[in-house]
Formats: structure tokens, sequence, C-alpha cells
């Protein structure tokens, strides 16, 4: 378990600081738990137990607001759907029940001094885009009435898990096909193979409405909204009720950090301010992303986010999330064009006290709600107690991400293996606070983007368009797998708590991700999942698969795996060996290229004996099958000590289990 982060004595100077952090989220937690997080519930458009329907929006600056919609042909002076202003800013009406129907579209027009303007409901639960004259872009959004007599029932409850083994998914680039996949193909095609894999855990990005297909969805426009490109609420209902029935937790990829600059369809200008949910001036600007930066220190602010968590968690189940661009939200700066590289850089002043509350917050809440739920930190900053609880001056994340590692590797990619240096390498795999919980990975979404390639592509470049058949001689390739397999085993091995993969990595997934966008004459060449390799037993995809899905049941059959840690057995930098235990598992490495170790000696404090379990170079998994099977090794005593002989074949590794 990780220890207090009072333990770091490097952190004791800044004492003062961490509790100073403390009161300040203990304080804002008094002040914002004095109402319930009901945002969602009390505002946008509601059916009532009395045959009527409500609906509210906060509006402080508008000074006259017309609900319209398909049910009054968008007329904005029909005097029936005129709203009223009520206290605090707040705009109501109240409706007979045969005004408005499932399925019905609409949106408010907002008067204002000086201006007037359509908008989306901030907390629409249901957002549509259809094809209009009226568009530069030939799309129009609005909100749509979801209200289907027979509400979806659920069947299954969430699994539990000790470590979360995730895969990072994206419905919408999920299919093989050039195009937009959706919800319901995602829950037939590829959760079944998320199951068979071996992972336990599902993080799904782009669930929030977003605009532009482009970004991601990254670039979210309605908060509550799933992103309709994909289909329906109960869709989504039913991927996550699915997966649940094949144990497998759902993570949502949550969008917190900015908002969507778009006025009618986001909530940047929602009453006619720039100030309404984020910073007012140019503080409400992100300089990087161009979209608008929340203002956490607003309470309606907190209140809508917190209640965004809440909606995710009780209305579609997730069972938890990773709170995206998580450095952009805690400093003044950003954390742009910014390195850290000591404490001091964590409490010179730049830090945003009122985001770090609110991302506390957001934990505390989450996990009142769902005590099993999972949050992940997205940090590049490495700011200290961001996986600590709130009482030692901490954000109470579960989680958080190992984001150094995956930048190593993908730097080796473009040096010889004969020159990595195994030192730089160890370090950064064992890298974190042991004060905090985190999650490594190879490779992620962001290493694929375009301008990026994935790691195999990297490693074997253009051969791998010609050279992946069974029985190719490519060099490239047999280099390339190899340490594929080697650098995906050596990161979940040292894993501290958790491992993530990006879907389709696993079986070496070639070139890069590209959405379609004017650039590439709106392409979905690279927006998609080529499947069909990892299916055909005529290509070397295939056994990587394999030896993905037996790597993780390797360590996932070690329940107490994750509660030990990395113990370096020995490192040779010439010869280019990496020999470790974890709990009862010994981890032996040859990154050579050329040279193999017929006797590799491996000294053990007491006499022992073992068997193997994996084997990168196996026949099954692409390898030249040198180590053979059926075998197991006794240590010998040698100079006072316990030897254990092992044969390692160059760019092969090795877990054995001790008997």
């Amino acid at each position: 378990m990780p220890r207090n982060l009072a333990d770091d004595a490097w952190l004791q100077q800044f004492k003062p600081e961490l509790d100073k952090r403390r009161d300040f989220v203990l304080k804002r937690r008094r002040d914002l738990r004095k109402l319930p997080f009901d945002w969602h519930e009390y505002f946008g458009l509601h059916k009532n137990k009395d045959k009527t329907w409500s609906f509210r929006e906060w509006l402080p600056n508008a000074e006259r607001v017309a609900l319209i919609g398909s049910f009054n042909d968008w007329n904005e002076n029909d005097p029936d759907f005129q709203m009223k202003r009520a206290p605090g800013g707040v705009w109501e009406i109240k409706l007979p029940q045969h005004k408005i129907n499932h399925l019905d579209t609409y949106g408010i027009k907002v008067f204002w001094n000086g201006g007037e303007g359509f908008r989306i409901p901030a907390t629409a639960n249901r957002v549509v885009r259809q094809k209009t004259q009226d568009s530069q872009y030939g799309v129009a959004f609005h909100a749509q009435v979801w209200e289907p007599r027979v509400k979806y029932r659920w069947k299954h409850q969430a699994p539990k898990h000790l470590n979360p083994i995730i895969y990072e998914a994206h419905v919408g680039m999920a299919q093989e096909k050039e195009g937009v996949g959706t919800y319901n193909e995602f829950t037939e095609k590829i959760l079944p193979r998320i199951a068979r894999a071996g992972y336990n855990t599902i993080q799904l990005m782009g669930i929030q409405q977003h605009p532009f297909y482009g970004s991601f969805g990254y670039h979210v426009s309605s908060f509550f909204a799933p992103c309709d490109l994909f289909g329906t609420p109960d869709d989504l209902k039913k991927l996550v009720d699915t997966a649940h029935g094949l144990g497998l937790k759902v993570v949502m990829d949550i969008v917190h950090s900015h908002a969507v600059k778009n006025e009618i369809e986001g909530i940047g200008f929602q009453d006619g301010t720039e100030y309404l949910y984020c910073h007012a001036g140019q503080r409400g600007w992100h300089p990087a992303w161009d979209s608008r930066c929340f203002d956490y220190g607003k309470d309606a602010t907190c209140r809508f986010l917190l209640s965004n968590c809440k909606y995710w968690l009780e209305v579609f189940r997730f069972d938890g999330f990773r709170f995206d661009g998580v450095t952009s939200m805690l400093y003044h700066d950003h954390g742009l064009f910014r390195t850290f590289n000591s404490y001091e850089d964590y409490f010179s002043g730049n830090l945003d006290l009122d985001a770090f509350a609110y991302l506390a917050l957001a934990n505390d809440l989450i996990h009142e709600i769902d005590p099993n739920a999972w949050t992940f930190a997205e940090d590049v900053s490495g700011l200290p107690g961001l996986a600590a609880p709130i009482p030692q001056g901490g954000a109470a994340f579960d989680f958080r991400l190992a984001m150094g590692v995956t930048d190593l590797w993908f730097k080796l990619t473009d040096i010889p293996d004969e020159h990595w240096d195994l030192y730089r390498l160890w370090y950064e795999l064992i890298n974190r606070r042991q004060d905090e919980r985190t999650v490594a990975y190879l490779e992620c979404h962001d290493q694929a983007m375009v301008g990026g390639q994935s790691f195999i592509f990297k490693l074997i470049g253009i051969d791998i368009y010609t050279q992946m058949h069974v029985g190719s001689k490519s060099l490239a390739v047999d280099r390339g797998i190899a340490l594929h397999k080697m650098a995906r085993l050596i990161t979940l091995a040292t894993a501290g708590h958790g491992y993530l993969n990006f879907m389709g990595n696993e079986f070496g997934h070639p070139e890069w991700i590209d959405f379609p966008r004017e650039g590439n004459n709106w392409s979905y060449h690279h927006a998609r999942r080529q499947w069909s390799l990892r299916d055909n037993d005529e290509l070397r995809f295939k056994p990587l698969a394999d030896f993905d899905q037996q790597m993780l049941s390797t360590i996932t059959n070690n329940r107490e795996f994750f509660n030990h840690v990395p113990e370096l057995i020995w490192l040779d930098q010439d010869a280019k060996i990496i020999v470790f235990k974890r709990n009862n598992l010994v981890f032996a490495f040859n990154f050579h290229p050329t040279q193999s170790q017929p006797q590799f000696q491996v000294r053990f404090p007491e006499p022992a004996q073992f068997t193997p379990i994996l084997d990168t170079d196996s026949e099954l998994f692409n390898g030249f099958g040198r180590i053979g099977h059926d075998w197991t090794a006794k240590t010998s005593e040698k100079d006072g000590n316990h030897v254990l002989n092992l044969y390692l074949p160059c760019r092969t590794a090795l877990v054995l289990s001790k008997s």
C-alpha cells in the first residue's frame, strides 16, 4: 500500500504549503456541500409526476428567454413558450405534457442587452446534429427530448478488481470500416475481444458530446450528453451494462479541463457573457488549445462540474474517470513551456488552488457515490499529492499515470538498441512516488496521433507493409516483434499498480491515428482499427496478440503481484541484461541485439527451484523457439551463493515462477 505523503523528507520544508492546500480544500468542501450536487436534476428539461414538463436554465445576464423547438415551429415569439425570470439568475417554464414529446428537438433563444443568440441548454442530456442549409458547415446542433416510454433495464452489477488492467478505446474508430463506429457495434464486436484479451477495465474516450469528430472528443460542447455520432443514450447504457456482464469495469475519459469555444453548441457564452462558467478576459482562453477555461473558483462552475461527475456515475453507471488535462488545470500558466525539475517548481505560487480543490472535491464526491470507483490523473508535471488523501494535502485520485515511461520508450526507438542505456530505462520504469499509486503504459493514444507513430511502426518501419507474413525473413520485422514484446512485458512487470494499452497496440497495429479533417481530405483511413490483421493466421500480428494475452494472465493470475515492488537482482549495461524479481516471479531480459548468454548466472540468497511460465522467444509468439519447453531450473551452490544458470538468447525475456 502507498505510504504517507509526509514520509517524503524532501517535502518537509513545504509542509506549510501542503497544510494550506488541505485547509483550502476542506473550506471549499464545507461551502459547496451546503447544497446538493443536483445541477442536472434542477436545470434542463424534466418530466414531472403531475403530467407536466419543467425547464430551467441559469442565465443571469439574460433579459428574455424563449424555449423553441420542433414543437412550436421554432417560434421565438410563441407566447406559450416564453420563460419567466426566477431568483438567482434562473429562467424557468412549466408546460402541459402534451406540448412536448419524445424525440422533439429544441433549444433556447436568449436575448441580452445588445445581442441575442440560439443556445443548447447546458445540461441537455441528448444533443443531435442535423443537416441544414443555414450553417456554413451544413450541420446544426439541437437538444433532443429523450424520454422513451420503456426505460433501459440494467441487467448486471459492476465487477470488482484489485488493480486496473486498462484497455483504452474510442468507440468511433473501433471498427475496421472507414466511417464512425457505433455504441452497438462496439458492444457486439469489440467488447468480447477485450474480455478475451485479458483486460479488466475499459477506458472510453470521446463520450461527451463534441461538435468536431476530429478533436478526438477533447473539445466538449454538451457535458451531460453522450456523443450522438455513436448512437443513443440507451445504446451507451447497453454498452456499459454488457461490459459489466463480461467482467469489465468501464472508466470514462472525462474532460473538465476546458470547453469548446463554439457559442451555439457550447457553454462558454451561454447568456451573452464570457464569464458564466469560465474566466473572464485572457484567463478564460487556453493559449494552446483555442478553447475556454473554467473558473473553478466559482461555486456555480464547481456545482455544474461536480453534478456532471454524479450524472455519469448514476445515470450511465460508469465505474470512474480518467481526468484529462490535469496539468493544464493545476497551473495558472497551464504548465506550458515549463519543466518541473525540483519541488520548488510545485510550490512557486503557480498552482491554481481553486482547480486543485475542484479535483479533490470531485474525487471526494465520486468515492462517496461509488466507493469502488477508480479515478486517474493525467498529469505530466508530477505534482506531489495528486493521488494522496485530502487530509494529507492531496487531491484523492486513486491513480496517476506514469507518463515518463512512454516518453522514454519512444526516445529509445530513435536509438539503435545496442546503445540503449539500461540504467536510465530501469530508473524510469521504477521512478514513482511510493506514497501514490500509478498506472504505467508503453503507449496510449497520444503517441500515435498524427505526427507520431505506433511503437511497433517506429521499430519496423516500411517493412510492416510487406514483410509481416508468416515465414518472412526481414531483420527489421524480427527486431521489432522481439522488442515490442519485451518492452510491453517489462513495462507491465515493473508497473506500480496498474497497466494501460491503447486499442489495437496489443497486436502491433501499424501506422498512426489521424481523424478526418480538411488536411487529409476528410479521410477515415487512419481513424479505424484493422482487426483483420490480428485475425489472419498467415500474418505475424496474431501471435503478438496471443503473447499479450498470455503476458496479462501471467501477472493477473498472481494476485499479490502489485502488492510487491520490483527488486533488481542484476543489471549489466554492456551485456544488456536486466534481471529482477517481484513477489514469487523472476524476470530476466536480454536486450542485446546479437549476444546470447548460454550460462547466465543469477544469484539468490537461498536455494530455490524455478519453472518458466512465459518466454518471449516461444514459437507461439513469433519467436525462434531457442529455449524450449517443459524444463525446470534449480539453484546450485557456488562460493557460498545459490546460483541459477539460465540460457538467455539475445532479444529475449523469460518469466520464471519460484516453485
